[in-house]
C-alpha cells in the first residue's frame, strides 16, 4: 500500500495512505518530503469516495465528486475516527437524525405554546408580526416586506420543501416509487388517507353549521414526515424496516399531493411575468446543478432568486423549493459514486431539521388560548372537531381501509415481512399533520383569525393524540408473534433487517 507523509508538529508525523486512513507515528522524522496541497489535489481522482461518516455536511468527508466546494480539492483525506471529526460534522450528523428532527419540532412547538399563553404573549405576537425585508427594489415591486411568521412559512419552509423535492426525485427514479407494482399499495393508501379526512372535514363542518370553514378542507390531509419517522424510530424498534419504507412512501406521496393542492387551490391570483421569470431561473438552476462542479455560492443565489420570483407571482413560494429539489440528478453522473440527490439532501437536511422546521413551528404553533374568548370558546369551534376527527379517525379509516381493499381485490400486495396489522400504527402516524397542516391552515383562514386559532389548536391536539396512539400501537405490534408470510403473497418473508438494529442505525 503506497503512502505519503507530511510534516506535522515537532513530535509527530501524519501519514495518509491511499485509502484515506490517517496513521500517526511518534516520534516524527525530520527528513520528510513535503507534498504540496495542489499535488494532493491532482493525485485525488475526480468522483472518488473518501472514507468518512455518513450524514456529515459537505466537505472532505463522504462525497467528493470533484467537490462542490473549491477548498475540498486542497484538503487531505480525513480520518475515519469519529472522535477526530470536527464539531460541525458531528453537529450535522446529529441534526440529520430522525429522532433529533422530531424532538426539535416538539420542543419548538411547546416553547411557542408556553410563550403565547404567558404574560409575555403580547411580545410573542409582536415578534411574529415584525416586518422585515424590502417592498421594492427601485421601481421593481418585489413584495418581500414580510412579517417574521410569514418569512418562516414562505421562506424557511422552502428549504424543507427543497429536501422534499430531493426525496421525491430519488423515490421516483431509484427508490420505492420507481416500480408501480411495489409502490402501488402505499401510493393508494396515501390517496385514501387524504380523501377520507377531507370528506370527514367537509361533512363535519356542514353538519355542525359552520360552512364558512369549508375552505380549510385540505388541513387534515397532510402528514408530517419528520415527526412521523421520529416516532417510528423511537418506538418501532424490532419491527421490519419495510414498515418505515411503507410510511416513507405514503408520506412522500402525501407531500406531493399536498404540494399540488397548495398550488391549485390556495393560489388567489397568478402574475405570469413573475412566474415565467421564476421558471426560467429554476431551469438555469436545474442545468447548473447537473454540471460537473456546481458551486454552492452560485446555487444559493439562484435558489433565492427563483424563490423570490415565485413569491411575487402569487404561487406559494415553497413550490420553487420543490421544483429545484426535483432538478437534482438521482443517478450518479460525471463518474461520481454517489447521487446528487443524496449529496444535497445530506448537506441541506441539517439546516432543514435544525433551523427551518423548528423556527416555522415556533412562529406557527403559538396558539393564544387565553385571549379571544378563552380555550373553551376556541376549542368548541366546529373546525376543531372536524380537524381532530379528520386527522385521527379519517386517516385511520383511509389508510387501513384502502390497504385492506386493495390487497383483497387487486393483485397488489404489501412488501414482504409486513401485514395489515402493522399498518395500524402507520395509519395513526399518518395522522400527525403538524408542519404542512399548519401551513395550510394559514393559507385557508389567514393569520390570527378565529378559525386559524381553532385550526392550529386542533392540529396540535390531533398530532399529539395520533403520535401517542402510534407509539402505543408500535410497541404492541413489536410484541406480537410474526408469521412466515405476513403479506399473504404465498411466499416466505425474508426479513434480515429490523428497525433499531446495528445496520439500521448506520443509515438512520
Amino acid at each position: 500500500m503506497a503512502s505519503r507523509e507530511r510534516t506535522g508538529s515537532a513530535s509527530c508525523t501524519s501519514r495518509y495512505d491511499d485509502d484515506g486512513v490517517t496513521d500517526v507515528t511518534r516520534p516524527a522524522r525530520r527528513e520528510v518530503v513535503v507534498e504540496s496541497s495542489s499535488a494532493r489535489a491532482r493525485r485525488r481522482p475526480t468522483g472518488s469516495l473518501v472514507r468518512g461518516e455518513p450524514g456529515s455536511l459537505v466537505g472532505g468527508t463522504g462525497w467528493d465528486a470533484g467537490s462542490t466546494h473549491a477548498l475540498n480539492e486542497l484538503e487531505p483525506p480525513l480520518s475515519t475516527d469519529v472522535d477526530n471529526q470536527t464539531f460541525g460534522r458531528r453537529l450535522s450528523r446529529f441534526l440529520s437524525r430522525e429522532t433529533t428532527g422530531g424532538a426539535l419540532l416538539i420542543g419548538a412547538a411547546a416553547v411557542a405554546l408556553i410563550f403565547a399563553n404567558s404574560p409575555w404573549r403580547d411580545a410573542y405576537e409582536s415578534l411574529s408580526q415584525t416586518v422585515v425585508g424590502p417592498a421594492s427594489l427601485g421601481p421593481l415591486h418585489i413584495h418581500l416586506d414580510l412579517s417574521l411568521s410569514a418569512w418562516a412559512a414562505d421562506g424557511l419552509l422552502a428549504i424543507f420543501f427543497f429536501t422534499v423535492g430531493l426525496e421525491l426525485k430519488h423515490e421516483f427514479v431509484a427508490g420505492s416509487l420507481r416500480s408501480p407494482k411495489q409502490a402501488g399499495v402505499p401510493m393508494l393508501a396515501a390517496v385514501g388517507g387524504m380523501t377520507v379526512p377531507a370528506v370527514f372535514y367537509v361533512v363535519a363542518v356542514i353538519a355542525l353549521g359552520d360552512s364558512s370553514a369549508l375552505h380549510g378542507w385540505a388541513i387534515p390531509t397532510a402528514t408530517d414526515i419528520a415527526f412521523a419517522l421520529a416516532i417510528l424510530a423511537v418506538f418501532g424498534k424490532g419491527l421490519p424496516v419495510a414498515i418505515r419504507t411503507f410510511l416513507l412512501t405514503l408520506a412522500v406521496v402525501d407531500d406531493l399531493l399536498a404540494i399540488i393542492i397548495i398550488a391549485v387551490f390556495y393560489t388567489d391570483a397568478i402574475h405570469g411575468a413573475w412566474l415565467g421569470g421564476s421558471l426560467v431561473v429554476v431551469a438555469v438552476f436545474a442545468w447548473y446543478i447537473r454540471t460537473r462542479r456546481p458551486r454552492w455560492w452560485i446555487l444559493v443565489p439562484l435558489f433565492v432568486v427563483a424563490w423570490a420570483f415565485m413569491h411575487a407571482s402569487g404561487v406559494h413560494a415553497t413550490i420553487a423549493g420543490v421544483l429545484m429539489g426535483f432538478a437534482a440528478a438521482a443517478r450518479p453522473i460525471h463518474g461520481e459514486t454517489e447521487t446528487r440527490t443524496h449529496h444535497y439532501e445530506r448537506a441541506v437536511k441539517p439546516w432543514s431539521q435544525g433551523l427551518a422546521l423548528p423556527l416555522f413551528a415556533f412562529f406557527s404553533a403559538g396558539v393564544d388560548l387565553v385571549d379571544g374568548g378563552g380555550p373553551v370558546e376556541i376549542l368548541s369551534q366546529p373546525v376543531v372537531i372536524a380537524i381532530v376527527g379528520g386527522l385521527v379517525i379519517g386517516k385511520l379509516i383511509g389508510v387501513l381501509g384502502t390497504t385492506w381493499l386493495v390487497t383483497r381485490v387487486t393483485p397488489l400486495r404489501l412488501p414482504p415481512g409486513i401485514g395489515v396489522r402493522d399498518l395500524l400504527p402507520v395509519a395513526f402516524l399518518a395522522g400527525i399533520g403538524f408542519t404542512v397542516s399548519l401551513l395550510i391552515s394559514e393559507l385557508s383562514f389567514g393569520h390570527g383569525s378565529e378559525h386559524t386559532l381553532g385550526a392550529k389548536a386542533a392540529i396540535l391536539i390531533a398530532s399529539v393524540v395520533a403520535a401517542t396512539l402510534g407509539a402505543l400501537t408500535l410497541r404492541w405490534d413489536a410484541k406480537q408473534d410474526r408469521g412466515p408470510d405476513m403479506n399473504r403473497d404465498d411466499l416466505p418473508d425474508e426479513v434480515t433487517t429490523v428497525i433499531g438494529d446495528e445496520e439500521d442505525r448506520k443509515e438512520h
